[in-house]
């Protein structure tokens, strides 16, 4: 069983740290803080052996190199091989989709999710996905270097995982992305549903995420860009007739960005 630790850093980011189950070895998941990773584990008896990034934002990797100073044995860094991230110690060429190894985990899926930028990966082991900035509760990444092409084919590849599987992304994002949400599709008995179950947990100072898949499929718009009901929605706002799938992605992006 895989073991997940929240630690929350600067305004709504996330930091993941994980290790199996009555293993004491963990992995931290893209620390934009170092001193957030080093403050939560000295209250903890784990001991970091490794990192994990998706992308090489600063909010992302800013914290690597004060963690490799800190700590006294050597940290295994692994990173997407195609983005300019310098503290690497393991690049991953993946392709569209390979198996890592690394000490003291499970095997890991790694998959390669361009859009937001262009070597951007995600990990996905023991029904848990690790998804930086590509999928968000109720939204997704902003395209800085990808296309919508790109970020549509990535989000479809993510929500052919088990609707079980626990999405960890790295922002807490979800109160804005579900007004948004609720602007396109506001007859979504199940988005509705899930407006109040953030608001009650935002209201207690709680994270939204970990989501799952299966909340995605049902209330994310981004996701639900193949749908009639969103689709006429983009449509109804474009003042057109019709629009496919990937018309409706690109311009919904594009609506989200001004929203």
């Amino acid at each position: 069983m895989l073991n997940v630790h929240t630690i929350t850093a600067f305004n709504d980011n996330y930091i993941w740290l994980i290790h199996q189950e009555n293993s004491r070895y963990a992995y931290v998941v893209d620390p934009g803080c170092g001193q957030s990773v080093i403050d939560y584990i000295s209250t903890t008896d784990l001991k970091l052996v490794g990192i994990l990034i998706t992308h090489h934002h600063a909010d992302h990797t800013g914290g690597i190199e004060m963690l490799q100073q800190h700590f006294k044995h050597a940290l295994n860094v692994y990173g997407p091989d195609n983005e300019k991230i310098a503290a690497l110690t393991h690049p991953l060429n993946v392709g569209s989709q390979s198996t890592l190894n690394v000490p003291h985990l499970d095997p890991i899926t790694v998959m390669a999710v361009p859009g937001h930028t262009l070597g951007h990966i995600a990990y996905y082991l023991q029904e848990s996905l690790f998804c930086g900035d590509t999928l968000f509760s109720a939204g997704c990444g902003r395209l800085f270097e990808g296309t919508a092409e790109q970020m549509l084919k990535s989000l479809s590849m993510l929500a052919q995982l088990p609707d079980s599987t626990k999405v960890y992304c790295a922002h807490e994002y979800t109160e804005a992305n579900l007004k948004f949400a609720l602007h396109v599709t506001p007859n979504n008995q199940q988005l509705i549903d899930y407006v109040d179950k953030v608001k009650r947990l935002r209201a207690q100072k709680k994270p939204t995420i970990p989501s799952s898949i299966g909340i995605e499929k049902a209330i994310n718009p981004f996701l639900r860009c193949h749908l009639h009901e969103t689709q006429n929605a983009i449509a109804a706002q474009l003042e057109e007739k019709e629009i496919d799938t990937i018309q409706a992605f690109t311009q919904i992006r594009l609506w989200k960005n001004n929203f």
